[in-house]
């Protein structure tokens, strides 16, 4: 798996004052303040206020300070969507990290696609592959939800006390507590999308 390769440029990402400026006018609105308002409180001309907040302008720091003031809020506020890091993870076609599960037999290939570091809630997704001669094993049990969405292949799929016959473009939601797993394996070789997203380890 590569989380290392550089990002993509994306056409249309904001600017540095483009990212001010959106920020200006949410919390301008935020106070029920008019662009005059603003420009009377922070001494600025409502002209200039605009071109901020358009962000056709690059303003300096005491202009930013201005209307920090004005605004009530710290200078840094105006940076903060424009620094706030993202977590990404690239995955080339077929390179998914293949890892072993807890209960994985043989026959059962588990290609982890990603995997969450800052986020509030784990989430891991799996591109797993039934091959030919895999068995059944329908005893996984784990904390959270889990999205199955089928893309090659035929599998009857247990959770709880139901199945489902999954096909190609089927799609599986359901709470991963209970135990679930394929049960019927119909045609093979089957490979579908997981996606699960629990708490993280320690809550």
């Amino acid at each position: 798996m590569n989380s290392t390769a550089p990002p993509i440029p994306v056409s249309g990402t904001p600017t540095l004052e483009a990212s001010i400026g959106v920020q200006v006018k949410k919390l301008r609105n935020g106070l029920d303040m008019t662009i005059g308002d603003l420009a009377k409180v922070s001494g600025l001309s409502p002209g200039m206020v605009s071109k901020i907040e358009n962000g056709q302008t690059s303003a300096s720091l005491s202009t930013l300070q201005a209307l920090a003031n004005a605004l009530n809020t710290p200078i840094a506020t105006f940076f903060r969507t424009f620094d706030e890091k993202r977590d990404a993870t690239y995955v080339n076609s077929g390179e998914g990290l293949t890892i072993e599960r807890r209960g994985s037999r043989a026959g059962h290939v588990y290609q982890l696609l990603g995997h969450s570091v800052r986020s509030k809630v784990r989430i891991e997704p799996y591109l797993i592959t039934l091959e030919k001669g895999a068995d059944s094993y329908p005893v996984f049990q784990h904390p959270g939800h889990e999205f199955i969405y089928m893309l090659k292949g035929d599998v009857t799929y247990r959770h709880a006390d139901q199945t489902y016959r999954l096909k190609p473009g089927d799609s599986l939601f359901f709470d991963a507590e209970a135990v679930h797993g394929p049960e019927e394996l119909n045609k093979l070789p089957a490979v579908y999308l997981s996606i699960i997203v629990s708490p993280p380890e320690g809550d």
